[in-house]
């Protein structure tokens, strides 16, 4: 039985049976800053997951320690998404805010024993002190204050006695630590901002290290399980709670890989961008991968949870296909929804031998699902069917409606072509057919062999929809910024004709609507006078390649990630590079942890570092661009100095980030130096106004509707302004300039 659990769920097992834990109690701690993504619902599998297996309680804890970027909205978030999930927290949700006077009498009592201190170090000096993976830090002088001094100055911190940055508290461990996390953490700041909650009582607050930790003990945490970024500072943790010798016992941490979807991107930071920038419809966009935008989109919440079954728990980051998500809801919905019929684009058939009208009864399920459900179809002269089903000139293996050849009417008749009436441009605008009596489907005896069936519509009868076709937000695997945004992500289409008993008889708020996919009555904008329905699915993955033979099932990947996953631990070389990468340098967690496991890329990037000081951009190129070559090629024909040039070109304005991708391109091929490709090429950046400000106008002309609507109060259409600039200069100009330019011209319009 064991062979078959996950390495989290065989540590409870041990835990267990040594008698080390009586009870099992979890929690799932957010911060309150962003709504959850769907990281955060393989967060609140695993940890309310583990609570039920072992009969035990998982705690919903907001992690509220900084009030400059917490709000109630975001509380009430996730809330909501860990019960549509189906998870249950209890009546209370809980709050580290609530443990304020209890955290900062354990800080007193930290103080009192000489572990920690007041430090008036200045941010730089404090960084400068701090030391490097290779030398040891130092100890600020005033690490000297006495215990007196300490409290003092403590209680005044609490009081409100001193600015933002003046004063923290820090803990006393050991500034030559490997692990630079140990290196005197901070342990409080001064925050002077109002605390949603706690309203002004407080104005310093708890640093996340040593807010969890003492958070789990008071709520009786027995394990803590935390994602794969937090592996360094479990050292904290730990030596929180021991030097404050609090009673046994007390909960241990242990890490799991994070969960990374290609075509997607899940930091609170660039999902606050697209929400704040309007370049998405809120947080509950359903493009955006909040649990909000897949519940509005027509996510199921069983088709979530078997996803996050599916990657299983691993001890190593990897990237999950977005197909696999996508491969969960087609999966769940084929078996649960009804199939109708709708038009997306329709073009007008009158049936010339045909002058009554009749319903023709039809199931809403295929052989194969175990529901039942009817509904009457009308039938009379003049339906509608969709424009793909009709071809004048039909290329080879075409099944579908042609003048030469009959279709099936889904449902109903087959149908021969008699005639094509086109407008003037030569646009096909209505086909005249004939139907073949003795061919109603299920007492056909007409002898006609057709290969296809189609949906379509009746004219009169058939009820005028919206359809919002969405696809993914991203147009690259791995998206990096807004220049990656996908432009066709979101299609409007007002003119779709369904089936009346869709609106009139709703029996279902999710249909398959037949050879278009799976869609979902939109819960906010849908009315009986206006009925909006958003896609969730197709039938089938129009990305992903074709697949082989050999090719594994979602299931299959599920378990190697899962069984092949685990990876030794960091070396104490790796954790001191870790440290320097994300203390020293501001990298992100996720990006850190590739270079300093990988030699050869921390190699790469220390000599790029040398050339030109630009940390993160060069990080990210080097981790992703240099990345993928070296997985492709063992020789790479550019160097870690042409790199560095290139960022520094980005960084000077010079081209874009998206010019900055055509040039290494070349550079790949070529090994030729960035300044020489975009000197040959003419791609250097446009940041004049004087040759920005024509184009603006152009795309102003070109586009009075969207104009109209900008100035009746649409002013999220500043960013579809701003791409057309963008795309009229084949990526060329400055996006800064465009934004700023393009904003002021709209104001004048």
């Amino acid at each position: 039985m064991n062979e078959s659990k996950d390495f989290l769920r065989l540590k409870v097992d041990e835990d267990l049976k040594s008698g080390k834990y009586k009870e099992v109690i979890t929690r799932f701690p957010p911060e309150p800053n962003g709504f959850p993504h769907i990281g955060h619902a393989k967060s609140i599998c695993i940890n309310f997951g583990i609570a039920r297996d072992y009969n035990g309680h998982c705690n919903l804890r907001m992690d509220d320690t900084n009030p400059t970027k917490e709000d109630t909205k975001y509380v009430e978030a996730l809330k909501d998404a860990v019960e549509w999930l189906g998870f249950d927290y209890g009546e209370n949700c809980c709050f580290t805010s609530d443990y304020f006077p209890k955290l900062y009498d354990y800080a007193v009592q930290l103080i009192k024993m000489g572990k920690a201190y007041v430090d008036s170090l200045n941010e730089d000096d404090m960084r400068e002190f701090r030391g490097t993976v290779k030398e040891a830090g130092k100890r600020s002088i005033y690490a000297q204050r006495s215990v007196e001094e300490n409290l003092e100055l403590f209680e005044k911190m609490k009081n409100g006695e001193f600015k933002d940055g003046e004063h923290v508290l820090r803990a006393k461990i050991d500034m030559s630590a490997a692990n630079m996390k140990m290196r005197d953490p901070l342990l409080y700041r001064i925050r002077h901002a109002h605390h949603f909650r706690a309203g002004d009582d407080w104005c310093i607050y708890p640093m996340y290290d040593f807010a969890h930790c003492l958070s789990d003990y008071i709520e009786g945490v027995s394990h803590s399980i935390c994602t794969l970024e937090f592996e360094n500072n479990r050292a904290i943790y730990d030596w929180v709670l021991n030097e404050l010798n609090l009673q046994l016992p007390r909960p241990y941490q242990y890490e799991f890989a994070r969960l990374g979807i290609n075509y997607t991107v899940m930091s609170k930071r660039k999902l606050l961008e697209l929400v704040e920038g309007d370049y998405v419809h809120g947080w509950d966009d359903p493009r955006l991968p909040t649990i909000a935008g897949y519940k509005r989109r027509g996510y199921t919440p069983e088709s979530i949870l078997n996803f996050c079954d599916q990657i299983g728990i691993a001890k190593a980051n990897s990237m999950v296909d977005v197909s696999q998500l996508e491969f969960c809801i087609r999966d769940d919905l084929n078996k649960k929804v009804p199939r109708v019929m709708c038009v997306l684009d329709p073009v007008k058939v009158s049936i010339e031998n045909y002058d009554g009208s009749e319903k023709i009864e039809a199931s809403y399920y295929p052989h194969d699902v175990p529901k039942e459900g009817n509904r009457k179809l009308p039938f009379s002269r003049e339906i509608y069917i969709e424009r793909d089903d009709f071809n004048e000139n039909p290329p080879k293996g075409y099944f579908r409606l042609t003048p030469e050849q009959p279709v099936r009417l889904k449902h109903a008749y087959i149908l021969t072509c008699k005639e094509v009436i086109k407008d003037d441009n030569g646009n096909v605008i209505e086909i005249k057919a004939e139907y073949h009596p003795d061919s109603k489907s299920g007492s056909d005896t007409s002898g006609i062999k057709v290969k296809s069936a189609i949906q379509w519509v009746d004219a009169k009868k058939a009820k005028q929809i919206e359809v919002r076709l969405y696809d993914r937000l991203y147009k690259n695997e791995s998206p990096e910024g807004l220049e990656d945004l996908n432009p066709n992500s979101l299609h409007v289409n007002k003119n779709a004709l369904i089936e009346p008993a869709v609106i009139e008889e709703k029996p279902d708020e999710r249909f398959q609507f037949e050879r278009q996919g799976y869609f979902y009555a939109d819960p906010i904008d849908y009315t009986n006078e206006k009925p909006v329905f958003n896609k969730i699915v197709g039938l089938k993955d129009s990305w992903g390649k074709k697949a082989t033979s050999n090719k594994p099932t979602p299931k299959q990947v599920a378990k190697k990630v899962q069984i092949d996953g685990e990876i030794a631990p960091m070396s104490e070389e790796q954790e001191a590079l870790f440290a320097k990468y994300t203390k020293n340098l501001g990298l992100n967690n996720e990006i850190a942890n590739i270079l300093a496991r990988d030699e050869q890329l921390s190699s790469f990037y220390e000599e790029a570092l040398l050339v030109i000081s630009s940390p993160i951009s060069l990080a990210n190129i080097v981790t992703n661009e240099v990345g993928r070559e070296l997985k492709k090629e063992s020789e790479l024909k550019f160097n870690a100095k042409q790199i560095a040039e290139l960022v520094k070109m980005i960084d000077d304005a010079t081209i874009s980030s998206k010019i900055a991708k055509q040039v290494f391109e070349e550079m790949i091929t070529s090994g030729e130096n960035p300044e020489v490709i975009v000197e040959a090429k003419g791609l250097v950046q446009i940041s004049d106004p004087a040759q920005i400000e024509p184009i603006i106008d152009e795309v102003i002309k070109n586009n009075p509707e969207n104009i109209a609507k900008f100035k009746a109060g649409n002013t999220k259409l500043l960013g579809f302004f701003v791409g057309q600039v963008l795309k009229s200069t084949g990526g060329k100009a400055n996006p800064a300039v465009v934004n700023k330019l393009v904003a002021g011209r709209l104001k004048d319009v």
